[in-house]
């Protein structure tokens, strides 16, 4: 890493709900971190991230609206910082025609003519919206980078299309470092440095253990391409850690990560998938991750729709819960 060899000796070398149940690797822990020297305020990088993949519950539109109208009284704005709109997918269909699509079906389809405008309505209220690639439906990244002239073309007029802020990568198929850094040079080069690009790692990737991604993730941090990623939004979950203590994201800072650069993935029901830990102990660990990291990186929920402690009907109330664990 870049940034962090400057501060260690060399270290051992290392996406949603929805993983793979490998089970996580055991791997020798490097020195420890010294303390990140963010020049951004520790509030600043306290992030709180909802993914919203499920649009559509019980054919009900989920609307947006409540992330906006949820404001924290200190600030007068929102908790929530971040929304990742899920899942991009890459493909050809059946006529062996290139595709883009959300979920199962284009972007511009009319089912989603009342989220766009509520995206907007969101960044208007100073949230980044941004696109998620990828995650446990494999393909995208392959046919990606196997067909480049045609699919990154896609890809930016998407990004472009949509005014999305950014981008957050979540590669749970094999991937080549050179292609990983690839992209994240191409997106930075097209976009420029305001374009927020993260990486959504199985959290055991960020301390040497089981890896989804093909590539090794301290490798990419270390190279001239890490200095373009923002974070990394690290799936605390599934079998690949947990926050039903601070464990994990201890091994992560340990294996040198920056706090600010690693926001805690949580899934936010049980219903999501494997791995679930209760609220009232995620929000205990996050509080003693803010006392131990004073520049602790944030918290993600997967997902949005039925997020608890409000479920269906409430979901914006986990972004109250965990903004006020960490102290905002």
């Amino acid at each position: 890493m870049s940034k962090i060899i400057r501060l260690f000796a060399a270290l051992f070398a290392l996406s949603i709900a929805g993983c793979s149940s490998v089970s996580p690797q055991a791997a020798t822990p490097s020195l420890p971190a010294v303390a990140s020297t963010a020049s951004t305020s520790t509030i600043a990088t306290k992030r709180v991230i909802y993914y919203y993949q499920t649009q559509y519950s019980n054919g009900i539109y989920v609307s947006l609206a409540p992330i906006w109208r949820t404001l924290n009284p200190n600030t007068g704005k929102p908790y929530v910082t971040d929304v990742l709109i899920a899942a991009f997918h890459l493909g050809y269909d059946s006529n062996n025609a290139p595709y883009i699509h959300l979920n199962d079906n284009p972007p511009g389809d009319p089912m989603f003519d009342v989220m766009w405008p509520q995206v907007a309505k969101l960044q208007s209220s100073g949230i980044t919206a941004r696109m998620m690639l990828g995650g446990a439906a494999q393909g995208s990244y392959a046919v990606l980078f196997a067909h480049w002239s045609t699919f990154y073309p896609i890809l930016k007029q998407t990004l472009t299309r949509y005014q999305l802020n950014g981008i957050d990568l979540d590669v749970e198929e094999n991937v080549s470092l050179a292609d990983a850094q690839k992209l994240i040079d191409r997106l930075h080069r097209d976009f420029g440095s305001g374009f927020t690009i993260t990486l959504a790692p199985v959290a055991s990737a960020l301390f040497g253990g089981a890896n989804l991604s093909g590539f090794n993730y301290q490798q990419l941090y270390d190279s001239p391409a890490g200095a373009h990623i923002s974070w990394f939004n690290a799936q605390c979950y599934s079998g690949f850690g947990s926050l039903g203590s601070t464990t994990t994201y201890d091994r992560i800072v340990n294996f040198g990560y920056p706090p600010d650069k690693v926001v805690a993935g949580m899934l936010a029901n049980p219903a999501d998938g494997s791995g679930f830990v209760p609220i009232d102990t995620a929000r205990a660990t996050v509080r003693q991750l803010v006392a131990s990291y004073p520049t602790f990186g944030g918290v993600a929920a997967w997902e949005y729709f039925n997020a608890l402690p409000g479920g269906p009907t409430r979901p914006a109330k986990w972004s109250v819960v965990m903004g006020k664990a960490m102290g905002l």
